[in-house]
């Protein structure tokens, strides 16, 4: 994995995200606009004028996926995925199995969307990318704003425009569930996995876990994060329970238990995976090629493991404990 970035235009591998005690810490993103449905931001929500860039191993780019997909935006945002291997030059794109070449710009690399967007862009080359075809730049590369966009501002167009995931009344205990699972969980496993110290790792790993049990508990009394009805709190921790044990627990040690051994953890992330069109837009092979043949730093001989063999399909008892549920994805889209 070339863990690169762009100084002035001009790609480097020279990168690094720890500081001096070897504890992980994310760069931010930089494209912050919004696209919205009157087009009082500058960027009008129009079906056709946008396309998303993704990766299906990337927790971060599959959550726009899901949206993307639940929302029934398919033929309102075009749809690119890159390599699930990160190559020398970062991000690319191929004609590999489950992959989207793109056919907006023709890059060959991610970075050179970046450039495209601005010529001396310094910074990370990250997926999502959402990019306006009218003005040739990108709108945003921020996963938590494109969701929300996605939730909302399209439904003049999108096929499921009723689906609200993000709903006024719960938007403040939606937001909170969001912040509260980030550092620990959603960032904690790559803090876990790629820490450089050993004392960073412990505190890392150890936060993950008391996360982990906070909200095994909260789902023992609830259907979903937020109550009785799917948000998009559960979409930002889906994508990385997704991921746990074919990747978090074994390469990046997070291994103090398997998200299997989470009685209402597992039952409710094959809830949610269980949901209408969600498996379509899950991708097992992309995610292991990403992180087992990616990952060189943490797996030198880049050997892709054949397991876990894990049942996503298996039946659930969510909607046994908790029959009063008001609303999943299934019951809206099917």
């Amino acid at each position: 994995m070339a863990l690169g970035q762009l100084v002035n235009g001009q790609w480097t591998t020279a990168w690094t995200e720890h500081n001096e005690k070897g504890q992980f810490q994310r760069m931010p993103t930089q494209f912050r606009s919004w696209v919205t449905a009157d087009g009082s931001s500058g960027f009008k929500a129009e079906a056709g004028r946008y396309h998303l860039y993704i990766s299906l191993g990337c927790p971060w780019a599959h959550r726009t996926a899901l949206l993307w997909k639940l929302k029934g935006l398919e033929h309102v945002i075009g749809l690119s995925i890159v390599d699930p291997v990160i190559s020398e030059q970062g991000w690319a794109f191929s004609d590999n199995p489950g992959c989207i070449r793109d056919e907006i710009n023709h890059a060959d690399y991610l970075w050179q969307l970046y450039v495209k967007a601005n010529p001396t862009y310094t910074g990370r080359v990250t997926v999502p990318v959402l990019w306006d075809k009218h003005t040739n730049t990108i709108v945003n590369n921020e996963s938590r704003q494109i969701i929300t966009m996605f939730n909302s501002e399209f439904n003049g167009d999108a096929a499921h425009a009723s689906v609200d995931y993000y709903p006024k009344s719960l938007q403040q205990q939606i937001d909170q569930a969001i912040d509260a699972i980030y550092q620990p969980i959603n960032n904690g496993v790559y803090r876990s996995g790629f820490a450089k110290s050993q004392a960073a790792y412990e505190e890392a790993v150890t936060e993950l876990f008391q996360a982990m049990d906070y909200w095994e508990g909260v789902l023992d009394q609830q259907r979903y994060l937020c109550g009785d009805q799917i948000t998009l709190a559960d979409w930002c921790l889906f994508t990385t329970l997704f991921r746990f044990d074919l990747a978090y627990y074994g390469l990046f040690k997070c291994n103090i238990k398997r998200l299997v051994d989470y009685p209402n953890l597992w039952n409710y992330f094959r809830d949610l995976y269980q949901q209408l069109g969600v498996k379509e837009i899950c991708d097992v092979s992309h995610v292991k090629q990403l992180y087992y043949a990616g990952v060189s730093e943490l797996n030198p001989n880049r050997i892709v493991p054949v397991g876990p063999g894990i049942n996503f399909d298996a039946p659930h008892d969510r909607e046994l404990r908790f029959p009063g549920s008001l609303v999943t994805a299934h019951s809206l889209v099917s």
